[in-house]
């Protein structure tokens, strides 16, 4: 479509193989300077289980290569420091696991603060402000559960800043060249020692657009016709903190048909007819009631907005206080760690 002189916003092939080619997106990183962790490829376990034996250590697996994308949640952080416990969940699943999962990495731990810097880039340059966002992958509060593409996400709009300029902001001249025009996201863990990518989204995000919504206060149509055409655009934002949460029935996370023939066609009620922040998932409307579509069970996103972080979580638990829906999931945490990780932030010099 480009090709043809149309206005696109969308992915290039240099994008979308950032994203989907972690080895590539590392190497990427690396190039542009950025302070990437040690990782080791591999296509081999029992290489990899000698690896971990000659350098005793803490690792995170990690499935790469070109795999679907369900498939990279199927990561194993290790607890120990000498990443006995992933030696062995490596050793026992080894049979099994290779049948699915080729290659993958094994990537040095380092704590810190899980954060994502992200902005949309109109072809040309970046737009401003820029999205500094927390997201929250594993199914249930407190980081436990099976990884999904995303359970809810706390975020704030801000102008460039240190975590900025050292991971998103080098990505300019390559999207240049590139022809992406869209939204790009750096996920990061950082400590008081640096700043360390981790993985590209080159793409909407998906609760996050759901909740950026809840933040913009610019006309969608009119900004994205701007970017699309290269265009300069001051995206107005509000003050404060956006808090999104997804809303799921079984069989989610999970490609389970017998069981989602049990939800679909359910009732989604409101108990009063307010429906702010109610972004909607797969569902559809039958004589004004909206009942459950699709077969994921990703029902709904329910969003809030505060001056504060707790503000924006009280205003979010609310509006999901006034839906009622049948063994309807969400994470009951998301936003609640800010206190602590903004002291962090704050701290380590990287909200300047």
């Amino acid at each position: 479509m480009r090709k043809e002189g149309k206005a696109v916003v969308g992915g290039s092939i240099y994008t979308d193989r950032l994203e989907e080619d972690r080895e590539f997106g590392q190497s990427e990183m690396k190039r542009l300077g950025m302070l990437t962790l040690p990782s080791w490829d591999f296509n081999d376990y029992d290489a990899a289980l000698k690896f971990i034996q000659e350098n005793p250590g803490r690792y995170v697996y990690k499935p790469s290569g070109f795999i679907p994308a369900d498939w990279k949640g199927l990561l194993f952080i290790a607890k120990e420091e000498d990443g006995k416990d992933l030696y062995e969940v490596l050793q026992q699943n080894k049979t099994i696991i290779s049948k699915k999962i080729k290659q993958f990495q094994l990537q040095k731990f380092v704590s810190g603060v899980e954060v994502g810097m992200s902005a949309f880039f109109n072809g040309q340059n970046f737009i401003t402000p820029i999205l500094i966002a927390f997201e929250h992958k594993r199914l249930f509060p407190g980081e436990l559960g099976p990884m999904t593409g995303e359970m809810g996400t706390s975020m704030f709009w801000a102008e460039p800043n240190k975590l900025f300029n050292e991971t998103t902001g080098k990505m300019t001249e390559d999207l240049r060249k590139s022809g992406y025009v869209g939204y790009i996201d750096i996920n990061c863990i950082v400590n008081g020692r640096g700043i360390y990518p981790l993985e590209f989204t080159c793409r909407f995000g998906y609760p996050t657009i759901s909740i950026q919504q809840e933040g913009v206060l610019s006309e969608w149509g009119e900004f994205l016709y701007q970017i699309a055409n290269h265009n300069p655009y001051t995206l107005k934002t509000k003050k404060g903190f956006q808090v999104g949460v997804v809303c799921v029935t079984p069989p989610f996370p999970y490609d389970d048909p017998s069981e989602m023939e049990l939800y679909k066609d359910l009732s989604i009620l409101f108990k009063k007819p307010n429906l702010d922040g109610v972004h909607i998932g797969d569902i559809k409307v039958i004589d004004n009631i909206w009942r459950v579509a699709g077969s994921s069970g990703y029902v709904l996103i329910v969003t809030g907005h505060g001056t504060t972080m707790e503000e924006a979580r009280k205003q979010t638990y609310g509006r999901l206080e006034n839906i009622i829906l049948l063994n309807m999931i969400y994470r009951t945490d998301i936003g609640v760690t800010w206190g602590e990780d903004s002291d962090k932030l704050q701290t380590w010099g990287y909200l300047y």
